[in-house]
């Protein structure tokens, strides 16, 4: 029976809650494989596991409950080993790194943050902003519409100011998060948002950087910003190909 790779943590962490189900249907039981100082938090994997929205939760409630209690590595969801042998090996094998990943964020949480335009309160503060699209806007309305190259250019003009004011939030927001982060982790990009990061977080020190960012939001209402978190540190796992040992799929990477 392969073995279901949830993440990594410490041989020392508090025992898991009695009859913890993870993945699968019915939920396979989770279990701590331990080798010296590390243990892996695992469970049988079933057969053809895809990521559907039960497994996913189920995946991400074990870390949770993991790293309620102390620091994990999390892995990325579908993470398998051939058997528990072979996710002891990668253990011991690449303790030296995983022992330095626990130290480096023991404490910590992620917090995603990500950042869109409200459409028409951005185009009212660009208009409040550029004196040139204002007298435009202002020269067609007077004279019925204006021509149709008078509307093109009014309309690229807006298109340009609206990036720019794109750039100057997502590097406002950047600036007044990340001093208050120990980390932060660029996300992928997507046409959908001005800026999608992730920023690693002192447990003690949390409450200061969900204030920041209501201050942002008050500052500037243009901006719909979205906080998921506090999460296991999935952006802050370093991947190290050597990790990816022979019989483990995965074992040693972030979930996305």
């Amino acid at each position: 029976m392969s073995t279901y790779v949830y993440g990594i943590t410490e041989s020392s962490h508090p025992a898991l809650p009695e009859a913890m189900g993870g993945v699968g249907d019915p939920p396979r039981p989770v279990r701590i494989l331990k080798e010296g100082d590390l243990a892996a938090v695992v469970s049988d994997a079933p057969e053809g596991l895809r990521p559907k929205r039960k497994d996913l939760l189920a995946h991400q409630n074990v870390l949770a409950e993991t790293g309620a209690a102390a620091v994990v590595l999390p892995m990325r969801f579908g993470s398998v080993a051939q058997d528990d042998e072979s996710v002891t090996g990668v253990l011991a094998d690449r303790a030296d790194h995983y022992k330095e990943r626990l130290r480096a964020l023991d404490g910590k949480v992620e917090y995603n943050v990500k950042a869109t335009h409200q459409e028409e309160a951005v185009l009212h503060r660009v208009m409040a902003e550029n004196p040139e699209v204002r007298s435009m806007t202002e020269a067609n309305r007077r004279s019925g519409g204006g021509s149709y190259d008078d509307r093109l250019r009014l309309g690229e003009m807006v298109v340009a100011a609206v990036k720019a004011r794109e750039v100057e939030d997502a590097a406002e927001l950047r600036d007044t998060l990340e001093p208050l982060a120990a980390d932060v982790s660029v996300g992928p990009e997507s046409s959908g948002w001005l800026a999608n990061l992730s920023f690693l977080v002192d447990r003690a020190t949390a409450e200061r950087f969900l204030g920041a960012v209501e201050e942002l939001r008050k500052r500037h209402p243009h901006i719909e910003l979205r906080v998921n978190g506090p999460l296991p540190p999935y952006s802050f796992v370093e991947p190290d190909s050597a990790e990816q040992a022979e019989g483990v799929a995965g074992l040693g990477a972030a979930q996305e």
